[in-house]
This record gives C-alpha cells, sequence and structure tokens, in this order.
C-alpha cells in the first residue's frame, strides 16, 4: 500500500472542519481536571488543544512527523507512533481518538493497544468512517483506476466497519460498550473537490505515475461531479461516522 502524507497547511485549509466536527467527542469523554488523556491520531492538535483546556495532562500521538511537529509548535506533548503499536501500559484515564482509526487497518492491535493504555474504569472514545463512508467517492476512484488497468482495492488504505463490526472487536477484547452509533453527515466542502481528493484518496493516486495524477484527480472529479455537486456549484462529501464510547471495566477480566 502507498504512504500516506500530511501537510499540515493544507489539511487546516481543505478539511480543518474534521476537527470542529470531533468537537462532540470532548463532551462524550467528559474530561476531568487533573486527568491523563491520550489524544490518538492527534493531527495538528486543534482538537487535543481543547481537551488540555479541560485541566487534563494530554500525550498526542499521530503517525505523522508532519503533523506531530505542527501539534508540538502548539506547545503540546506530541510524539510520532503507530496506533497499532502503543506502548503504554495503565497511563491513562481517557484515549479520545478523532477521523483516525479508520487509517488504522489492524484494528485488533490498535483496540488492545487502547486496552493496555488505560487505567481499570477508563473509557475509549471514538470517530470513525463507518460502513458506506464517502462510498460515492470511492466507487469514482475504483472506477477511474479501473480504466487504466489498476485493481484500486490494492491501494485503499482505510478500514470502514459497520457499529456491530466495530463493537464485537471491542467486547471481545473486554471493553464494555456504553454506546455506539452510525450516522450519516454529508459534509459541505469549503470550495473544490480537488484539494479535498488530493489530501484524502492519495494513496490511491499513487498507483499511477506521478505526470499523470493530476489527470486522474481531474477525472475523479468529473465522475463526483453530478453526485456531489449542488446546483449552486458547492461541493459535499457523502460521509457516515461511527460514534462510541466504551469502558474498560474496573475489574481485570480473565
Amino acid at each position: 500500500m502507498a504512504h500516506q502524507t500530511w501537510d499540515p497547511s493544507d489539511y487546516v485549509r481543505h478539511a480543518g472542519f474534521v476537527a470542529e466536527l470531533g468537537r462532540d467527542l470532548i463532551n462524550l469523554l467528559a474530561p476531568c481536571k487533573g486527568e491523563e488523556i491520550l489524544d490518538l491520531g492527534c493531527g495538528d492538535g486543534a482538537l487535543t488543544m481543547e481537551v488540555r483546556a479541560s485541566g487534563c495532562s494530554v500525550v498526542a500521538i499521530d503517525s505523522s512527523a508532519e503533523q506531530v511537529r505542527a501539534a508540538a509548535e502548539r506547545g503540546l506533548d506530541a510524539r510520532v507512533g503507530d496506533g497499532a503499536e502503543l506502548n503504554f501500559f495503565a497511563a491513562f484515564d481517557g484515549v479520545i481518538s478523532n477521523a483516525a482509526l479508520h487509517w488504522m487497518k489492524d484494528s485488533d492491535a490498535v483496540i488492545n493497544g487502547v486496552w493496555q493504555a488505560l487505567r481499570p474504569g477508563g473509557r475509549f472514545v471514538g470517530e470513525m468512517g463507518a460502513a458506506g463512508n464517502i462510498q460515492t467517492v470511492v466507487n469514482a476512484v475504483m472506477a477511474a483506476l479501473a480504466t487504466r488497468g489498476i485493481d484500486g482495492r490494492h491501494y485503499n488504505p482505510w478500514f470502514f466497519p459497520s457499529a456491530s463490526e466495530y463493537s464485537t472487536s471491542l467486547q471481545a477484547r473486554g471493553f464494555y460498550v456504553e454506546l455506539i452509533r452510525r450516522f450519516v453527515r454529508p459534509t459541505l466542502l469549503d470550495g473544490d473537490i480537488l484539494p479535498w481528493l488530493k489530501i484524502f484518496t492519495q494513496s490511491f493516486a499513487q498507483a499511477v505515475k506521478p505526470a499523470e495524477r493530476d489527470d486522474l484527480y481531474t477525472e475523479i472529479a468529473a465522475r463526483l461531479e453530478d453526485r456531489l455537486r449542488d446546483s449552486n456549484g458547492r461541493w459535499s462529501v457523502d460521509y457516515v461516522r461511527l460514534q462510541f464510547k466504551a469502558r474498560r471495566p474496573n475489574c481485570s477480566l480473565p
């Protein structure tokens, strides 16, 4: 699979809504002053700052060195790390993750790492792409690659589970699932869809030569125009989200 890279400036400019729409997670986490919290997949730290404002001590983890640098510039304790290889043990009262878990395809390893990172009674809250998330975009990307003789499934970086699938995985590790819900949230973009495509579908684009990538993005956008662009010329993306709250029980399970 191709490697995903992130430019913090481009992300804020064309996808700043991701952190804004993740604010509900803070209410779900209900952080208390003095607690220790892990932000898993922190990005540039915009949401992490709001958690810290609750009086918590926060560690921010992301796989992107560029995003971690941007988070560190905010004064956060930000570290490069792999969500599937967490090495914390009973270190946190809560773990929060917004729009990141669907990039971590080894979900069982992630859930196990979160379990180990939490103290007994600790909670895990998250929002991620759910089954059907950006399906219109995925279909257009696959079709555009297929015309070039490429099977896009080999370049798909995402894991979009159903509520029942993810709940089962959490419960299998011993979590008590307090809430899990799938909801549809079409999201209006601030401008053209091409910058969004260049941020989020670059793994697929790396299947073609660099000189051909702009043509690929343009073709994908053309395939999406009738579906995701309204009569006023405004673009949206067909987001479908999974939001959950799970708790590690106070007692140890066998």
